[in-house]
């Protein structure tokens, strides 16, 4: 799933000359569902979308406060656009959710964000419409967001360092096993004899398994 979050100041939604829907400050979000999509993504991506720091705070500290800790409202967009792979210069959506199963998958997304939030700041456009969406964007702020691949370990930088450190540290162990296991058993039987007392004895008893 991918989602294009606008910092706005006001932005509506026109589908065949009428107005269907608008919103005063709060943010704009062009939301696009793959095929693979699940309600794992659906959530993850409400969470993220609800929580982006995008506003100042009230001492003008920029990116510190989300739509939520303002009460701002939010207007979201089904995009199948977003899930576009170019063929030469041809935009292919074949990645997109097919629209018959796209448009109860996003009903789903806005009864979550609903739900997370207050309801009654949260529009829509109107799925599968043509639609002309007018954005002021205030900044300009655009933020590009994009769920977990389905079946990724992590998407988290730190916890994947975390885990390739944890694999070089196994690596490591396993190169070194057999080197030290080796020289135990070239060791002199005499060494064995000294290694009660001392320095050396303490050193020796640390590398048995």
């Amino acid at each position: 799933m991918k989602a294009v979050v606008q910092r706005v100041t006001r932005a509506s939604v026109t589908v065949g000359g009428e107005q269907i829907s608008a919103i005063g400050r709060g943010i704009c979000v062009l939301l696009g569902i793959s095929l693979e999509d699940t309600q794992k993504e659906l959530e993850h991506m409400v969470r993220k979308i609800l929580n982006l720091r995008v506003f100042e705070d009230e001492s003008g500290k920029h990116w510190s406060k989300s739509v939520m800790d303002k009460q701002y409202e939010v207007l979201c967009i089904s995009q199948f656009t977003l899930q576009c792979v170019l063929k030469g210069n041809k935009p292919d959506f074949h990645l997109a959710m097919p629209a018959e199963q796209a448009e109860g998958f996003y009903n789903s997304f806005l009864e979550q964000l609903r739900k997370t939030y207050r309801p009654e700041l949260i529009k829509d456009g109107k799925f599968g419409a043509y639609m002309q969406v007018h954005i002021q964007n205030d900044g300009p702020v655009t933020i590009e967001l994009e769920s977990p691949a389905p079946g990724a370990a992590t998407s988290d930088p730190k916890q994947l360092s975390k885990l390739e450190k944890q694999q070089q540290r196994k690596e490591k162990t396993r190169a070194k096993g057999p080197s030290e296991s080796s020289k135990e058993r070239n060791t002199p039987r005499k060494e064995d004899r000294s290694a009660s007392s001392g320095a050396e004895g303490d050193v020796s008893s640390e590398r048995e398994p």
